[in-house]
């Protein structure tokens, strides 16, 4: 790429004009800024100290040494201390030749690739999946394919939690209040089967807490002695004791959330490698818990609870096992951490879990490093922002959720009268209208949600998603789409069959504008692996649309009466086209073919 050659032979000036030898690191090549003439700009000052000359000779004398070393620089100017430079046609025009068949184009940008474990989604057995998790799995997602498609060995995991107070409290309300009642005989997903009876638990459980409070008791004290989480935390003891009637009526829950799940996750387009369930992983934390006992590492205390103090690495003593022995999430993670490094002998280890559990994932961390598990250095908790809809925040258990197939459901919806009322669906039959309001949801949904950076929180708005203009997935979709017509029509009318040399042509500023933006497609792939962003993917397609769409309103192309600008212009959307369709499959996006 040219930048790099930019950047090599500058270390080399830097060394023929100033006797100095620097690393490249320290040489930085940036876009140039819209509003200046040029393609690539040097950042001069850190030379300065080298050259004993002010910015503006040094950066004249570095500008000289290019144009006469690097071909495809053809002049240059300085503005105080950048240097800028501009590059020939013939570079961008070399370089769309040299690509246009190159299906890997952005592909393997790692020098050195690494092997990861991506954790995402760890659902809970007690409710449905909801607008948070979309979140969570649209990201690790698309931060696995990221990391994939830039050359590195990665591995997809989930951890579903179905083992804790929080699945003893559905279980326990559907065996007090459900009569019988199944998914089947009600006609609803099991996950919302199930979901709505951990709700019931709450509202009764509400109810005894203020009966308890009336009574003189204290919040902290009614919350700890109402019946029902009495009931409940007895129901945990008996379920890790293994009681037979216990562990048959939890299996037969499980499967009905399990089994809805999946029916999310493949509308949602979302898969796994490898699936660890708590209830086994705990189990293996436990023996860990013991060795690092034996190891001095832990320590019990009189109530027979077990601890870790780590308060001289600035954090606080932690609790690992509870006084009747049973577990808390800490132990089923440093169970899972361990089981995933034997799996996979990974370098990286990726949660992507929300902003919430920081200190959660900063004390596994320090609890396995305690341990003496050297490969723990390589955990990385991906912290995302919270999500929400226009009117507020969510409470699970209060029942006032998004469901993530409502959801979904409510998109299609919108995305079939949207594309009903612009026309865009004339021709199409039922089966082809289903699959593409599906295609348009989806990406509506995905892109919103990954054009916003991880770390942020975010408001999804489901009208503002769908529209076919702005930063949205619909308006990328629908510029893929224009491509692909174009291009079907171009091949109808034989202007592909014979090769033509574009290679003197003069190009117009626009056109090498776009040109510009495709080229740094491996740097944005690069990027984001990097930074696990998908975000930089995201708006960074976006740009690619809006000068696509720019460039086809501006120029002819099937009617450019020059056959060789004609070819060239072809070749150029076809390119685009490329890139927008790999770069939306990277964030787990489909294209539909024609609207």
């Amino acid at each position: 790429m040219i930048e790099e050659l930019i950047c090599k032979v500058t270390v080399e000036a830097l060394k023929h004009l100033f006797g100095i030898n620097i690393d490249s690191e320290i040489v930085s090549v940036q876009r140039t800024r819209k509003e200046f003439e040029g393609d690539y700009t040097i950042v001069v000052f850190p030379f300065v100290r080298f050259s004993k000359k002010d910015p503006q000779s040094t950066a004249q004398q570095i500008g000289d040494y290019l144009i006469e070393n690097v071909p495809d620089v053809v002049k240059f100017n300085v503005i105080k201390g950048f240097l800028n430079l501009s590059v020939g046609d013939k570079y961008w025009l070399s370089f769309l030749k040299a690509n246009e068949k190159n299906i890997d184009f952005g592909k393997n940008t790692y020098q050195k690739p690494s092997t990861f474990v991506v954790e995402y989604s760890s659902p809970n057995t007690n409710k449905p999946l909801h607008l948070g998790h979309i979140r969570n799995n649209l990201l690790g997602y698309s931060v696995a394919e990221i990391l994939k498609y830039a050359g590195n060995k990665v591995h997809k995991v989930n951890l579903v939690n179905d083992r804790g107070i929080h699945i003893c409290k559905s279980m326990l309300a559907w065996q007090q209040w459900g009569e019988g009642e199944t998914p089947e005989s009600t006609g609803m997903k099991g996950d919302f089967f199930v979901g709505k009876y951990y709700v019931l638990f709450e509202q009764y459980y509400k109810k005894e807490r203020e009966i308890l409070i009336a009574q003189g008791l204290s919040e902290e004290d009614a919350a700890k002695n109402a019946p029902l989480i009495q009931q409940a935390q007895e129901m945990l003891r008996l379920w890790e004791n293994k009681d037979k009637d216990v562990i048959s009526l939890w299996k037969k829950m499980n499967k009905w959330v399990l089994d809805g799940f999946d029916v999310t996750y493949k509308k949602l387009g979302i898969d796994f490698d490898k699936i660890y369930y708590e209830s086994e992983t705990y189990l293996y934390g436990k023996v860990i818990i013991e060795e690092g006992l034996n190891n001095k590492v832990f320590y019990r205390k009189p109530d027979n609870s077990v601890w870790i103090d780590l308060t001289n690495e600035g954090l606080d003593e932690k609790l690992l096992l509870r006084s009747d022995g049973t577990s808390v999430y800490m132990t089923q993670d440093i169970g899972t951490a361990q089981l995933r490094k034997n799996d996979f002998d990974a370098d990286k280890f990726i949660y992507v879990v929300g902003n919430e559990q920081n200190y959660h994932f900063e004390v596994l961390k320090h609890v396995l490093k305690k341990l003496g598990k050297d490969w723990a250095d390589g955990l990385f908790h991906l912290s995302y922002g919270m999500v929400e809809l226009p009117e507020g925040k969510m409470k699970s258990r209060e029942g006032k959720v998004v469901d993530a197939d409502d959801l979904i459901n409510e998109m299609i919806e919108t995305a079939r009268k949207q594309t009903e009322e612009l026309g865009k669906i004339e021709d199409f039959n039922n089966e082809e209208a289903k699959k593409l309001f599906n295609i348009l949801a989806l990406g509506a949904i995905k892109y919103f949600i990954l054009k916003v950076d991880p770390k942020k929180n975010m408001i999804f708005n489901p009208e503002e998603s769908i529209d076919f203009n702005g930063n949205t997935g619909p308006f990328i979709q629908y510029s893929y789409v224009r491509i692909n017509s174009l291009l079907k029509k171009a091949e109808s009318l034989n202007l592909l069959t014979v090769e033509k040399d574009f290679s003197a042509l003069n190009i117009d500023e626009k056109e090498k504008s776009l040109l510009k933006l495709i080229h740094d497609f491996p740097a944005i792939i690069e990027e984001a692996a990097n930074t696990l962003s998908p975000a930089l993917i995201a708006n960074f397609l976006y740009e690619v649309a809006k000068e696509y769409n720019q460039f086809y309103h501006d120029f002819p192309v099937l009617k450019e009466p020059d056959d060789t600008k004609a070819y060239f212009r072809i070749k150029l959307t076809e390119f685009t086209g490329f890139v927008v369709k790999k770069g939306l499959s990277l964030l787990g996006i489909g294209v539909p073919e024609r609207m």
